[in-house]
């Protein structure tokens, strides 16, 4: 019965799938940075939250095409974190951390990041997602400490 109420219900078209509601779903999360990778970590696309993030973040014609260790301050990125990053992600189907992170003009925030890989029907590795969350003071202090105030 409730398949038959979904078919007859108008709404029910908007939640029909496809690439363009699914594009807006991604467009309109502002809070979140939600962007694509490609299999070496060069940004393919970039959502507004991404641009959004406290004012900082890069517009999508300034990052795209560029490679994702900008996002680190310079320690981590020497060291090669940002491709380990990449790699565990693609080997164990995700990867979550939160650390200091790099807005553009070049200040620190903290963050909490989850990369997934992306597969094609083969199982190739085509790219990944990388959904960023900039935790503010307070979700900082809940985190270290364990509490959930």
């Amino acid at each position: 019965m409730d398949g038959e109420k979904r078919r007859s219900d108008p709404s029910a078209k908007l939640l029909e799938p496809g690439e363009g509601r699914f594009r807006q779903l991604v467009e309109s999360v502002r809070d979140y940075a939600v962007f694509m990778l490609d299999p070496c970590g060069h940004v393919l696309r970039w959502n507004t939250g991404a641009e959004r993030i406290k004012g900082k973040g890069y517009r999508a014609d300034e990052i795209i095409g560029r490679h994702f260790f900008e996002f680190y301050p310079p320690e981590p990125g020497v060291w090669g974190f940002p491709n380990r990053e990449l790699e565990v992600a693609a080997r164990v189907s995700s990867f979550e951390d939160e650390g200091w992170r790099v807005h553009k003009d070049g200040s620190l925030f903290w963050a909490n990041v989850v990369i997934t890989p992306m597969r094609a029907a083969s199982g190739q590795l085509v790219g990944f997602s990388k959904v960023r969350a900039t935790l503010r003071n307070g979700a900082i202090v809940k985190r270290r400490c364990g509490r959930n105030w």
